[in-house]
């Protein structure tokens, strides 16, 4: 069926979280605040597929729970008036989470349809699976094995009457990407509508984040406090208009969409199952208050692999945490590992990583002198907080054994309190060692994957059906904008190292966040005229000189001049991923800021 024969646009997607322990009331909020025909919410990142593995290994269970909550306060509203709801919230346990919402729709009196997807899980694996990035061969016994299922499904399931439809893992996209199938009737090769689908998915897939959650500019968000949550306006061209219910705090603007894109991305092709969208060929426009449309989205056919995320048992690891204040701060760094580990080698450990956070002035050890400051009465008092030179010394051990990681370790830590640097004192008390998750990235043919939809004892298969189409040039979205004329923006032809020296954030704007093991940081120029000084002066070494913390690790750097914007992967920066990551930022999220913090020659 052709996109020309279903309904006519657009079809309101509302989501109601970004994560599992998002805001409770969102769903209320969404489903009351005004018109919308699908409320939608994502709750699996990377990391929540270990955290219900673990769930799931101590007998809970293997969904999101908070899910049932939400429906038991909308379930009923949303049968009044149509609302399909979408989710992946069944996690590693689809069907048992449909059951719950199932038994919950009877407890309320309610008939509700409720289909669930099945099909994503690959345990148990028939051979060892290998990992996308390195190549190397898993040893370990896998925890759990999903493949990234796309949008299909869903429709399907909407398509047979489903008033809620519970994925596992499916992309975050495909939340939004299966209704707008269902609803416009877009058959596989309609790339191009797919892949606006898919960009308007990504947007509004973390909640407030498109309507300035976390945006770097974020004084000019107002009342943040009650940020309302995205709505994806789509339409059956595949373009959009990201808005927000009226009356609610937050900010829809080109700004806070631009960040949101930028999120957790890596080359501007943007693998997914059912279609690639080419991230360079977006265009965002201002059509009104708290209304950004997006147009232009073209599509590619989705790559031959689907990724499958693995996770198994990494070992055990502790973390303890000591404040270091005053003079000297490297000094009483290296006094305190010494007494440490006199009392437990260091080598006696799998692995041991050591973080050296500071917070305030007298970073490298030499200490600020207290300023006056004065008092409301006008009489000089010592400010003896703010300048003090302070510092996190976290420290971290990981092995197989959890004894070993265990008391053994934190209590050493403790032991060492009264015979260490002056000022000593500790965040963490003393504990047991607790297990962590590894992330696994790997693929499947999809050809062996095969989609199952269950609706009131229905069960229907969803074979993969590969779309046909072109693959587009390196240079899909044209050249870069221009001035009004429509030429492309020439090359930046000033001094780099001129201008008065001010933090880069004063002119870019930054997210970024984790991709299994890499962190992607996504910048834009606030002001388009200074796209070209921005692509021209902030290179892959020059990132380096002003990150320390990516060191000599591999970097790639995508150019999306059509967002006036540079995307940089920084490979291997979160080690094994975020459930195993020792850092004290172990999902990336203040990379951005970091880099924004770091004064440079900015030109006038």
């Amino acid at each position: 069926m052709t996109a020309e024969a279903g309904r006519p646009g657009p079809v309101r997607v509302a989501n109601c979280g970004g994560f599992y322990g998002d805001r409770l009331s969102a769903a209320r909020e969404m489903v009351e605040g005004g018109p919308i025909d699908v409320l939608t919410g994502d709750w699996l990142a990377e990391l929540t597929m270990s955290i219900l593995a673990g769930n799931r290994l101590k007998g809970r269970p293997g969904y999101a729970r908070t899910f049932l909550t939400q429906m038991e306060q909308v379930l009923g509203t949303c049968l009044d008036r149509g609302i399909r709801v979408v989710a992946n919230a069944g996690g590693l346990d689809p069907a048992g989470c449909a059951e719950a919402v199932s038994a919950l729709a009877h407890r309320l009196g309610l008939r509700a349809a409720v289909a669930h997807v099945t099909g994503d899980d690959l345990m148990p694996l028939a051979e060892p699976p290998v990992n996308a990035d390195t190549g190397e061969t898993l040893r370990a016994t896998p925890l759990t094995a999903n493949a990234y299922l796309g949008g299909r499904p869903i429709a399907v399931a909407l398509e047979h009457g489903a008033d809620v439809v519970v994925t596992g893992r499916v992309t975050d996209a495909a939340l939004v990407t299966g209704p707008g199938m269902w609803w416009f009737g877009w058959d596989p090769g309609d790339l191009d509508p797919l892949a606006g689908s898919v960009v308007a998915g990504h947007v509004i897939e973390c909640g407030c984040q498109a309507t300035g959650g976390n945006y770097a500019f974020f004084e000019e968000v107002p009342d943040l406090a009650h940020c309302g949550f995205p709505i994806a306006e789509l339409y059956a061209d595949g373009s959009s208009v990201i808005t927000k219910h009226p009356g609610t705090g937050g900010l829809v603007s080109t700004g806070t969409v631009t960040a949101q894109l930028l999120y957790e991305i890596a080359s501007p092709r943007y693998l997914g199952p059912d279609v690639t969208a080419r991230f360079d060929t977006i265009r965002l426009e201002q059509e009104g208050p708290d209304r950004v449309r997006i147009t232009g989205v073209r599509g590619e056919p989705p790559p031959d692999t689907l990724k499958v995320a693995v996770t198994y048992l990494g070992g055990y690891r502790n973390t303890m945490t000591l404040v270091l204040t005053g003079l000297d701060i490297a000094a009483k760094a290296r006094i305190a590992q010494e007494a440490i580990w006199a009392r437990v080698p260091r080598e006696s450990f799998e692995q041991v990583h050591v973080e050296l956070t500071p917070l305030g002035a007298a970073e490298s050890g030499g200490g600020a002198a207290p300023h006056a400051a004065p008092a409301s009465g006008g009489r000089a008092e010592v400010n003896r907080g703010g300048d003090a030179g302070t510092a996190l010394l976290r420290i971290t051990v990981m092995d197989p054994d959890p004894s070993r990681a265990g008391r053994a370790f934190s209590s050493a830590v403790v032991e060492t309190g009264l015979a260490s640097y002056p000022g000593f004192y500790g965040l963490t008390p003393p504990g047991d060692a607790s297990p962590y998750g590894v992330y696994w990235p790997s693929s499947a043919d999809p050809r062996t994957v095969l989609p199952v939809v269950t609706v009131d004892g229905v069960r229907v298969e969803v074979p993969h059906l590969p779309p046909p189409g072109p693959v587009l040039g390196e240079q899909a979205g044209g050249p870069p904008p221009g001035d009004a004329a429509g030429t492309a923006i020439p090359p930046y032809a000033g001094d780099l190292t001129a201008g008065p020296v001010a933090p880069l954030g004063t002119v870019v704007g930054a997210r970024s966040g984790d991709k299994g093991g890499d962190a992607n940081l996504g910048v834009w120029a606030r002001d388009p005229s200074r796209y070209p000084w921005l692509a021209a002066f902030l290179t892959v070494d020059r990132l380096r000189d002003l990150l320390p913390e990516v060191g000599d690790l591999p970097i790639e750097r995508f150019a999306l001049p059509n967002l006036h914007a540079l995307n940089f992967v920084v490979h291997g920066l979160l080690g094994r991923g975020v459930a195993a990551s020792p850092l004290l930022d172990a999902q990336a999220k203040a990379l951005g800021e970091r880099l924004r913090a770091v004064c440079v020659p900015v030109p006038s």
